[in-house]
């Protein structure tokens, strides 16, 4: 089975508009309404390429009840702790000349609601995977990476972290199947600049020798790089196709990696990765099976 946990559920309201004046009266062309959170657009984008998933996390308020509804009705398989109080966030999506985003801040997450989710981890089996993936709420302490890795640790659960700095870095020491910083993410962790193929490799294997399983590294419109377990280099180029949104191109990218690694072919994953990430990047939402399988014939 695979798991997607997501702190911080959202309803992402995106708003078309032709431009945006501050201080007036703005008038929308159109408006759509999606399930947002990292662990959510993964689970999503895995549905669309076959896979089940359960998802776990925390929701709240009417805003919370929505998000399960709607995922349920999407066919998703939704397990969160509800919290008693607070209201899950509602983000706004401006899409004009520029995109504009405004993320909220959601409910206040109690011990009480962190020790629910911990015994729902700890009915993981061996050969189970586990996606955790963004930031982390300020109301939950900086090191629940960790604590979820430490208690799962005497498992054989595949684990999959996409994050950045310490949080990322925190978690090695408890080998990760997969880790997928971006290349200015992955300078960032080491205080350098990265510009040629040969640099990101080998700082991504600095972070192989620090405990990484596999190393996903994604670089934008130059494609991306993986290092698997074995030592070797994959190298996959970028889909070609007209830009339409930035939300969720990296999650399904980690969507497609999981699911295309199944057969343990990790050529295959890494096209696949990029191919959904791709679908997304050129679409209104989250990537479609059909737009993912139009694009990975071309890589």
């Amino acid at each position: 089975m695979i798991y997607t946990v997501t702190f911080n559920p959202a309803i992402d309201y995106v708003v078309h508009a032709k431009e945006l004046n501050f201080g007036m009266t703005n008038r929308s062309l159109s408006e759509e309404i999606y399930f947002g959170g990292k662990g959510i657009n993964v689970s999503i984008v895995l549905k669309e390429l076959g896979f089940d998933s359960k998802l776990l996390g925390f929701t709240a308020g009417f805003t919370g009840d929505a998000i399960q509804k709607g995922l349920s009705d999407m066919g998703l398989d939704t397990d969160f702790v509800r919290l008693k109080d607070g209201n899950s966030r509602i983000n706004i999506k401006i899409k004009s000349t520029e995109e504009t985003e405004l993320n909220c801040q959601g409910p206040d997450i109690d011990d009480n609601a962190v020790a629910t989710l911990f015994n729902k981890l700890d009915l993981l089996s061996d050969g189970d995977i586990l996606i955790l993936a963004g930031s982390i709420p300020s109301s939950l302490p900086s090191d629940i990476y960790e604590k979820i890795l430490q208690r799962i640790s005497n498992k054989s659960v595949k684990t999959i972290v996409d994050a950045t700095n310490d949080l990322l870095l925190n978690v090695l020491k408890y080998k990760p199947f997969l880790i997928k910083p971006n290349n200015h993410e992955l300078g960032e962790m080491f205080g350098v600049e990265l510009k040629t193929d040969l640099e990101i490799e080998t700082y991504a294997r600095k972070l192989q020798d620090m405990g990484a399983v596999n190393v996903l590294v994604s670089m934008a419109g130059d494609g991306a790089m993986l290092i698997d377990e074995y030592g070797i280099t994959h190298r996959c180029g970028v889909c070609k196709g007209k830009v339409k949104n930035s939300v969720g191109a990296g999650d399904s990218m980690v969507a497609g990696f999981t699911a295309g690694i199944q057969n343990g072919d990790y050529e295959y994953a890494l096209k696949l990765g990029t191919a959904a990430g791709g679908a997304t990047a050129f679409s209104d939402g989250l990537a479609k099976k059909e737009k993912i399988k139009e694009l990975l014939k071309t890589l």
